[in-house]
């Protein structure tokens, strides 16, 4: 239950916002969503550990975001839905690989990461770090409070500006081109205008979403930001329902509950020795995705639009 209202599901909350304001409303296949995460963060941590403030490093992070966006929109919105899964997908592993590289060790530190850089962020703390605050399983400590308070704060900020996003013209737009793009087009409509704003927009949460994870941490390095991370955010926006303005949030505290869950019981199943000698501990964390997965299959399986959407919303154009 902690996992699930922790900071991390928070920062996973926004990034999936993002991707939900490209892939479910606008019906942009981003691939490579991670790589969104990847850029903000280390922007983020690059320049404080050049002498920057955090401050000047998180407005840096949203624009390389944002700048990224641009990058990838430009050659591939033009084209089939398909060729931005995959020059995003790839774009996303090359970064990752770059900044992991030994000759990009002088600004990345490569595969060890940057670390200690939020200092200034836990100044502004007003908890006692070391007391502990609430009861029971709900119990945090002073500086874990301090960074969930911010991060469900911007998660918040984040559902208030899709939500005026989206019942504004220009979201009315991008809904319309994801049901069917030519006719949008027909009415004199710029779509790859609206289709670059969106990828651009949305990667910018993305970007936040990952300073956050970097911050929490008080560490950014390449293996946080693996592929898996972008197949995670659909998880979680199809499992809140994908086109719906609470459905990411949602379905980032259900994907950690479940994933925490299932962890939890494979550790004791493992410890106990239900399994005997046929699993060891590194087998039971295979076992916990494998059963995260049959469960998000069941769910999809009786409701394939997702906790809070229809299945309209799942509808992308071609």
């Amino acid at each position: 239950l902690r996992a699930s209202v922790g900071p991390v599901a928070a920062a996973y909350a926004v990034s999936a916002i993002g991707l939900n304001l490209q892939f479910g409303y606008t019906g942009l296949l981003n691939f490579g969503h991670v790589g969104f995460m990847l850029v903000g963060a280390y922007g983020m941590a690059i320049t404080v550990d050049l002498g920057g403030s955090l401050w000047l490093g998180i407005l840096i992070g949203i624009l390389a975001s944002v700048v990224l966006g641009l990058i990838l929109g430009v050659p591939t919105l033009r084209l089939r839905a398909d060729y931005l899964a995959l020059v995003t997908i790839s774009a996303a592993e090359m970064l990752r690989l770059i900044v992991r590289s030994s000759w990009a060790d002088p600004l990345t530190s490569s595969v060890f990461g940057i670390q200690q850089f939020a200092g200034a962020f836990f100044d502004l703390n007003p908890f006692d770090p070391g007391s502990t605050y609430g009861v029971g399983d709900f119990a945090f400590r002073g500086r874990q409070l301090w960074v969930m308070v911010v991060a469900w704060s911007i998660v918040g900020l984040g559902v208030l500006f899709t939500a005026l996003l989206i019942k504004s013209p220009w979201g009315r737009i991008i809904r319309a081109i994801r049901e069917d793009e030519d006719a949008v087009r027909s009415l004199g409509k710029n779509v790859f205008n609206y289709k670059l704003q969106a990828l651009m927009i949305g990667g910018a949460l993305g970007g936040i979403g990952g300073m956050m994870l970097a911050i929490e941490q008080q560490n950014v390095f390449p293996n946080a930001f693996l592929p898996r991370v972008t197949f995670f955010l659909y998880v979680m926006v199809i499992l809140g329902g994908a086109g719906t303005i609470l459905g990411p949030v949602l379905g980032a505290i259900l994907f950690q509950f479940l994933f925490f869950f299932f962890d939890g019981v494979m550790v004791e199943a493992q410890a106990a020795g239900w399994f005997g000698d046929a699993i060891d501990a590194t087998d039971a964390a295979q076992v916990k995705l494998m059963l995260v997965g049959i469960g998000l299959m069941a769910l999809m399986a009786f409701r394939p639009q997702g906790i809070l959407g229809n299945r309209e919303e799942m509808l992308v154009g071609d």
